[in-house]
């Protein structure tokens, strides 16, 4: 995500989420009991930027000669299922609090997201 002449980078599994204030209904029309809005447990948002995902292991053709691998390969990873602009619900304990830029953002790991909202692409409207 950049801002200005900064750029922020999302590492790993995580997303960076701009948080929505608590209510009982969230701006995508999800209802939230009174119980998860009062202590905080869960929260939404919507998703301003993605890391690229978890990493997979590198598997080499040569696993018993180590010696025989030439060269970086580039890194593969599990892809997200987090998208930029996606409204997410997640578990706020799991939340890490940023200010990037004079705003307010959360860090949270994919595996903290319950679930997501998600407009449908031009595409798949034919």
């Amino acid at each position: 995500m950049r801002k200005g002449e900064k750029e922020l980078l999302v590492v790993g599994d995580r997303v960076l989420i701009r948080p929505e204030d608590g209510d009982e209904r969230t701006k995508v029309g999800l209802y939230l009991p009174a119980t998860a809005v009062d202590n905080q447990a869960v929260q939404g948002g919507t998703i301003e930027a993605t890391g690229p995902g978890h990493p997979l292991p590198s598997v080499e053709e040569h696993l018993d000669e180590p010696w025989r691998i030439t060269g970086m390969k580039e890194t593969r990873y599990v892809p997200m299922q987090a998208r930029v602009g996606d409204y997410a619900l997640f578990f706020r304990k799991a939340a890490v609090e940023i200010t990037f830029e004079n705003e307010r953002y959360l860090v949270v790991p994919q595996a903290a997201i319950l679930a997501l909202s998600r407009k449908p692409a031009a595409e798949d409207l034919y």
